[in-house]
């Protein structure tokens, strides 16, 4: 399943092509073992309050996001083998190539739709 990722707030969109992971195995997979960012735009875990980039192999900016999907926390060009605080009240993360974040002009707060 793949869909857009608009920021409302902002009149943006942060991602054409975001691919979920649902479930436990995708979601511990991640973005683990890639040379770069897969063939999409972004990748959606859910639920999540927490990452590492162990094993990866290139930067990433990543969004975590409220049940409303109101950004509560970024991290942009969080590196390879980091791990980020848990964020108790986020309920997912929105990964994207590092980049996105600023491209898309995305701030705390922010409304995503999906």
């Amino acid at each position: 399943m793949s869909f857009q990722v608009v920021n409302q707030t902002r009149n943006t969109v942060l991602a054409h092509r975001v691919l979920a992971a649902t479930r436990f195995f995708p979601r511990l997979r991640g973005l683990m073992f890639y040379n770069r960012f897969p063939s999409c735009d972004g990748l959606w875990l859910s639920p999540c309050n927490a990452i590492h980039t162990f094993f990866m192999k290139f930067s990433i900016d990543v969004l975590f996001l409220d049940r409303d999907n109101r950004v509560l926390a970024l991290c942009r060009a969080l590196r390879p083998w980091r791990l980020t605080p848990r964020h108790s009240r986020a309920r997912s993360v929105l990964e994207l190539p590092s980049g996105g974040i600023s491209a898309s002009l995305t701030a705390v707060n922010d409304k995503l739709v999906f």
